[in-house]
């Protein structure tokens, strides 16, 4: 005899009966395991019983309510309270205040100013180059926050993007220092003539 081997194929229609019925087994194993679970809990604290009714002695429940004459132990809060420093604590050095009180609106220089060269001629950092003028003024306003001079510069015959650039520069070294810190800032800036 020669054996032959079926195959089986089953429709949409089938596979999704047959999820629908596993998901109610399951949910139905789900509901008896709870209210299973829920009964025996009840069970359990009304099946205390006192020690003087059997020979075996049984657990008393705790309490955990506090007498109100009673009153909680505060030692780690007394201990907190101390008012002499542990010899192994070490109190932080304070900082020197300034002689005069620094401005926070005013950023504070971290090198001498760049040389600006006049706008067309020099150096520029181009941060971004975007399509739309509202991304652009906001990157813009976000580099004056961070005191940089900031130019949005358009070519409307052949080019519709607006490039966000920091400058002009009319040495190479100042706007190489400034792409470094762009750089820091979390920018992918790009130097250009």
């Amino acid at each position: 005899m020669a054996s032959q081997d079926t195959e089986i194929t089953l429709g949409m229609g089938k596979l999704l009966g047959i999820f629908f019925v596993l998901a109610a087994l399951c949910a139905v194993f789900l509901g008896v395991g709870y209210s299973l679970g829920k009964s025996s809990v009840k069970t359990a604290s009304a099946s205390t019983v006192d020690a003087s009714q059997t020979d075996t002695p049984a657990l008393k429940p705790v309490s955990t309510a506090r007498p109100a004459d009673k009153q909680p132990d505060m030692t780690f809060y007394k201990a907190v309270e101390q008012k002499e420093p542990d010899s192994k604590l070490s109190a932080p050095e304070p900082e020197p205040t300034p002689t005069r009180a620094a401005d926070p609106m005013v950023p504070k220089p971290t090198s001498p100013a760049p040389e600006i060269a006049r706008p067309g001629t020099g150096y520029v950092v181009q941060v971004a180059a975007v399509s739309k003028q509202e991304d652009a003024q906001s990157l813009a306003d976000a580099l004056r926050k961070k005191s940089y001079i900031v130019v949005i510069a358009t070519n409307p015959p052949n080019d519709k993007l607006y490039h966000v650039q920091v400058g002009p520069f009319a040495d190479i070294a100042d706007a190489e220092t400034t792409r470094t810190r762009l750089v820091t800032d979390g920018y992918n800036p790009i130097l250009k003539k």
